[in-house]
């Protein structure tokens, strides 16, 4: 019989027990990201036709891309609020509200007037809410990546950091999923089509209704996280600054600039993969354009057109669904190899395919005699491309937080992540729908820009540190960053 004296105390449970950790970061990103897509969707779908009615296709597009883009814009500066209190005052409550910013803002989107309705109006309200969007992811994946990874165990930091990541394939699938389904059930009176009248008439609003479900269910999992171990001892240490955003600028401008470059790829990987090639992939043939404006009795100029694969909308969201669960895979293998072998050698390998891959867009995404031929080619395209972005971007939120110290690491990270997102993901799409109407449709040029900005994030990784020995508990910020 063992004396009380002689016990050995069992080791104290963990604040956030391991599925509440794995939920909380997972069920939030999967919303912020589903309402970010359901966004993206209609941005090429719906809004160039119901809120900016230009008269030329292509035109109307890059005016709602720019829209899209917009919110990047805002991202920064949600990086730096929620950042602020996010390292002031602890992760929870900023998650909170970033969530609820988020839903708030998309619900009302599915509110909006048309441009037939209230004119041009109906673009600024657009814009404002986009704005807002933007503004709430600014603070979303940081906080989410930081309550995965200070709550990880020893040695599994980039596994844990894979689910909030895993949020990005898992919202794409349950928009892309609501949109294919409510575009099916409603009657098609003309045949089977891209969108039914009944679609672009109410249809459409139903996805950003349905996120203030999602909303409930998010805030019911996050409030009832704790604020990480990590964090506590930062504020019991004395780490904690009055203005966490001068300490990052003035002792970590140098990461702030490699953590922005290292996300360059993965952004304009992602929005090429999904927007850029939706908008390629449905959009008419020149003979099918012209078919149809021989039947419809009107003009057609097939020396300004700009072709596409003229898939339809049904047929090609479901291919990117197919490729988009491969990005789900690879964003899970990725955390395990990357605390195995390192963040910077997996990232540098990654990276190094991509650039190739860009320069093979015209091998799988030009129109084929064969159709099924086509489809095969653009099919194996999205998986190996989806693949690569789950390999890319899985790592993403385990590296950026560890190039920060505690006191920091919230705004550190969100704003290489964020300021990121205007460099690739809000001048990509607008960037690529250029290219493309430069090379008469063909996407070389497109593949040759992923390429390029490839080529960056290169560059800034060969110059970063590897971050997969840093020590949470030890680096506090303390001492590092003065009296600021």
């Amino acid at each position: 019989m063992t004396s009380p004296s002689t016990t050995v105390p069992s080791p104290a449970a963990p604040a956030n027990p391991r599925s509440r950790v794995i939920l909380a970061s997972l069920v939030g990103t999967t919303i912020e990201f589903y309402d970010f897509y359901v966004y993206a969707t209609a941005a090429v779908l719906v809004f160039p036709i119901l809120f900016f009615p230009t008269g030329n296709d292509t035109t109307s597009l890059l005016l709602s891309f720019s829209v899209f883009g917009a919110a990047m814009v805002a991202r920064p500066l949600g990086a730096i609020v929620f950042g602020h209190f996010g390292d002031r005052f602890g992760r929870k409550a900023t998650l909170v509200a970033s969530l609820l910013t988020m839903g708030i803002a998309t619900f009302l989107i599915g509110c909006l007037p048309t441009f037939n309705e209230i004119g041009v109006w109906a673009a600024v309200l657009l814009l404002v809410l986009r704005l807002f969007q933007g503004f709430a992811l600014g603070g979303e994946w940081s906080g989410a990546a930081l309550v995965a990874t200070e709550n990880a165990p020893k040695g599994k930091r980039a596994w844990y950091g894979t689910f909030p990541q895993l949020g990005a394939p898992l919202g794409f699938i349950i928009a892309n999923g609501i949109f294919l389904a409510i575009n099916f059930l409603l009657p098609h009176p003309e045949g089977a089509g891209q969108r039914s009248a009944d679609f672009l008439a109410w249809g459409w609003r139903v996805p950003f209704l349905f996120s203030a479900v999602m909303v409930i269910i998010g805030l019911w999992v996050r409030l009832r996280l704790v604020e990480s171990e990590t964090f506590v001892k930062a504020e019991e240490k004395g780490a904690i600054r009055k203005f966490p955003l001068g300490t990052v600028i003035r002792h970590h401008w140098w990461h702030l600039i490699l953590g922005t470059f290292i996300m360059l790829a993965t952004y304009v990987l992602f929005y090429l993969m999904t927007n850029f090639t939706l908008a390629y992939g449905t959009k008419a043939t020149l003979e099918g354009a012209q078919a149809a404006a021989e039947a419809a009795g009107t003009p057609f100029d097939a020396a300004t057109y700009v072709p596409g694969l003229g898939f339809g909308y049904t047929d090609f969201v479901l291919m990117q669904i197919i490729g988009v669960v491969f990005f789900g895979i690879f964003t899970l293998l990725s955390g395990p190899i990357a605390d195995a072998v390192g963040r910077r050698r997996l990232l540098l390998w990654v990276t190094g395919i991509i650039i190739v891959f860009g320069l093979t867009f015209n091998l799988f995404l030009l129109p084929q005699l064969d159709p099924k031929f086509t489809g095969a080619l653009v099919q194996a395209f999205l998986v190996f491309g989806f693949m690569l972005m789950g390999a890319t971007f899985g790592p993403m939120g385990a590296i950026l937080p560890e190039l920060f110290p505690t006191n920091v690491r919230y705004s550190g990270s969100a704003i290489s992540y964020n300021v990121s997102s205007i460099l690739g993901a809000a001048l990509a799409p607008i960037v690529a729908v250029a290219l493309w109407a430069a090379a008469d449709g063909s996407p070389a040029l497109v593949g040759i820009y992923l390429s390029a900005m490839s080529v960056l994030t290169f560059i800034a990784l060969v110059l970063s540190p590897e971050t997969k020995d840093v020590d949470y508990n030890a680096d506090l910020g303390v001492g590092a960053t003065g009296s600021l």
